[in-house]
């Protein structure tokens, strides 16, 4: 079987469907099985202070779903409508595809995807802020 595949620091905190895990004082190598299991890493989070650009915030507001602080049929809508105005800043083919497929895993209700989708969009201070 196939999954999400954790590489893990000795002492390294995740969430893991709210729940805050660490690891031991080992590197460890963990696969999740459930496919709606809703993981972050937590070096990965991004704090309020810090979601200072339009994509960072729709991170952030993704990242709300996953860390359970926001209804998934609630934020859908606002998700979307942040991933629509980042298309209209980012026109060029690649981000298309990734905004694309941050969509399609919204509306699956997908939000892991949605937020990895999401990171690779550039993020810029330069970009106008929305």
């Amino acid at each position: 079987m196939s999954g999400l595949i954790l590489k893990l620091g000795p002492k390294e905190r995740f969430l893991i469907n709210q729940a805050v895990v660490e690891n031991g004082d080992r590197r460890a190598r963990l696969t999740i099985l459930s496919p709606n299991a809703n993981i972050l890493r937590l070096r990965d989070a991004i704090h309020p202070e810090t979601a200072n650009t339009p994509v960072r915030r729709a991170c952030y507001a993704t990242q709300l779903v996953l860390t359970g602080d926001h209804d998934p049929d609630d934020a859908k809508f606002q998700l979307l409508r942040r991933i629509e105005e980042l298309s209209q800043v980012f026109t060029d083919p690649d981000s298309r595809a990734n905004l694309a497929r941050a969509t399609e895993a919204v509306l699956a209700d997908n939000f892991y995807q949605s937020l990895k989708a999401l990171r690779t969009q550039p993020t810029s201070a330069s970009i106008v802020m929305l």
